[in-house]
């Protein structure tokens, strides 16, 4: 076995989600729960089939967000594995809905922040063992930082 670590290449503030499910129908279920869930929203979605022909499926509603998410299923390689980019909205908006798809058996991450997904390759195939998701913290919230972070969630429109 080989641990490999495969950075997402994405635009540095793009938000996507990782996940993994287990049914060839689930590139249209997630496409159908996210026009459900944020109708406005730009999305593109590739998944790794693992079986059969074994090709990233590929689904969205932006022609630039699916190649996004196709080259990154592609190098990423991993068994029934999903990854979602989106504009015009955030994780947040669509993490439910996306979770709540039946063949959805998980989720690894949900961020913007740079990434790299840890693999483990062995003679069958790709399996991700987790993801190095931003930095590291390097300290201990202060008052001031409490302010900054419920004035940023103002902005957003996701605090009174």
């Amino acid at each position: 076995m080989n641990l490999t670590l495969v950075p997402v290449d994405k635009p540095a503030d793009m938000n996507f989600i990782l996940g993994q499910a287990h049914f060839i129908k689930t590139v249209d279920d997630l496409y159908e729960a996210i026009v459900q869930s944020n109708p406005a929203m730009k999305f593109g979605i590739a998944f790794c089939e693992a079986s059969g022909p074994a090709l990233v499926r590929c689904a969205g509603n932006d022609a630039s967000l699916v190649s996004i998410a196709a080259s990154n299923a592609r190098a990423i390689g991993a068994g029934h594995s999903f990854i979602i980019f989106m504009q015009g909205g955030f994780p947040v908006n669509i993490l439910n809905a996306v979770k709540g798809v039946t063949e959805v058996c998980g989720v690894y991450c949900a961020t913007s922040n740079p990434a790299q997904v840890v693999l483990a390759e062995t003679e069958q195939g790709r399996a991700i063992l987790g993801v190095v998701d931003g930095a590291s913290p390097r300290g201990v919230e202060t008052e001031a930082d409490v302010k900054v972070r419920r004035d940023f969630l103002r902005t957003i429109g996701y605090k009174l």
